[in-house]
């Protein structure tokens, strides 16, 4: 099933600004409230919020069941980032123990056998809840999909290392994602089961996780974001498993939503219930977070974000140390929520010649691609790395990216430094 995305939440944003919608769980004039205080509607460039404040004082990685070692991780607040450069040589999915963690507060522990999904709402034919053992999903025809999950503010500091904006939220480089073969059952199969109506319009998947609080106080509850029925009914899965083994902890055990493609909020972790509904639906992780705000968007806001960007990184620590006279393999992966990756760039000498990458996996839908070229430099000095990926849609990477004031998208071409001695 394909419809217009785009339209379909611009029509459910307008709805919103004109009271048309509910906003599960926070009234509307708290919302606008939270916007203003946030600055959310002022101009780019913005000093960081209380949140990112609160994210840049914690120095443990409380709250994260796995190890977290240093050679694998950079450590951001209630997260992990992957180190790139751990990636090289791990294959195409990312291991689950160097998979990054994005934690809203912290990881629950949950057994698989107390857990149960509940699907509910005045979308459904006959009004009643109806819920769905662990054992129960296993019923319905299992699919396995091998896809990538990306936070939407992967490369947020980027806009103030290579743009010079401040933009608020984590400071991810480019590790917060990663490729995993999942294994699960269609959303759609579970709806139908649970008598899914005509007139149902939008699903609100809800996790299991401790109930958001800012830092000024305010209890959003449970990170929760609606989809529209159009995209639940076409590729979003329930899964169970990843890279062949149950969810870990950290990862959503017992059962979380894929939504392949989508920014990495889309694909609720720990999910407890679902609303299904006849009218658009609203919480504060598509009103006040996860939109565009800035000068370069529209004075409200833009859309709720769907689809990631396209993005490339180097399998290489920045400022590394390469021996001049060496030939080097230089590796890295780009990917894009658009299209497959059909041909990659790069350069080594900040952009004045460029070279096709030699790619090591066919395009393909919601996934990513390795990739890698020759380098051989004659002489000491700083030299900078550049990679630009091109999608099957003919999306390119840009040389930057319109500012917004939380950071979100960042798909320009990103300057790696080196050192050859």
């Amino acid at each position: 099933m394909r419809t217009s995305e785009t339209a379909h939440d611009r029509r459910r944003l307008r709805q919103w600004l004109a009271g048309e919608a509910r906003a599960d769980g926070v009234a509307r004039r708290d919302m606008l409230r939270l916007l203003a205080a946030a600055g959310l509607a002022g101009a780019a460039g913005v000093a960081p919020g209380p949140l990112a404040r609160a994210a840049d004082r914690a120095v443990t990685a409380a709250g994260i069941v796995k190890p977290l070692p240093e050679a694998w991780f950079t450590v951001r607040g209630t997260n992990a980032e992957t180190r790139f450069a751990a990636l090289a040589g791990t294959g195409y999915h990312t291991p689950n123990e160097r998979f990054f963690v994005r934690n809203h507060t912290t990881t629950p522990v949950l057994d698989a056998a107390d857990w149960s999904l509940t699907v509910w709402g005045d979308g459904l034919r006959h009004r009643r809840p109806v819920e769905f053992s662990l054992d129960d999903l296993k019923t319905f025809p299992s699919v396995s999909h091998s896809a990538f999950v990306e936070c939407a503010g992967n490369g947020r500091s980027l806009f103030t290392t290579q743009q010079g904006q401040s933009v608020s939220g984590t400071a991810w480089t480019l590790g917060a994602i990663g490729a995993a073969r999942w294994r699960g059952v269609r959303l759609a199969d579970v709806l139908g089961r649970a008598g899914l109506d005509r007139r149902a319009v939008d699903v609100m998947p809800r996790g299991l996780d401790a109930p958001y609080t800012t830092a000024d106080g305010t209890d959003l509850g449970r990170v929760r974001r609606p989809l529209p029925l159009s995209k639940a009914l076409d590729d979003v899965l329930l899964v169970h498993e990843m890279n062949g083994e149950p969810l870990p902890p950290d990862h959503g055990h017992p059962v979380r939503l894929l939504v392949p493609s989508w920014i990495g909020i889309a694909s609720i972790k720990w999910i407890g219930d679902i609303e299904v509904a006849a009218q658009p639906l609203y919480s504060p992780w598509n009103t006040d977070f996860y939109r565009l705000f800035g000068d370069a968007h529209p004075a409200d806001g833009s859309a709720p974000l769907t689809r990631q960007t396209v993005k490339s990184a180097f399998e290489l620590d920045r400022e590394a140390n390469l021996p001049a006279g060496t030939t080097h393999r230089l590796t890295g992966r780009s990917w894009s929520g658009t299209g497959g990756i059909v041909r990659v760039e790069v350069s080594t000498d900040g952009g004045t010649t460029w070279g096709e990458a030699r790619l090591h996996d066919r395009p393909r839908r919601d996934g990513w691609v390795r990739w890698s070229t020759r380098w051989r430099p004659s002489a000491p000095g700083p030299c900078t790395l550049l990679a630009r990926a091109t999608d099957s849609t003919g999306r390119t990477q840009p040389d930057a990216t319109a500012a917004n004031t939380q950071g979100y998208l960042f798909d320009a071409v990103v300057r790696h430094p080196v050192h050859v001695v």
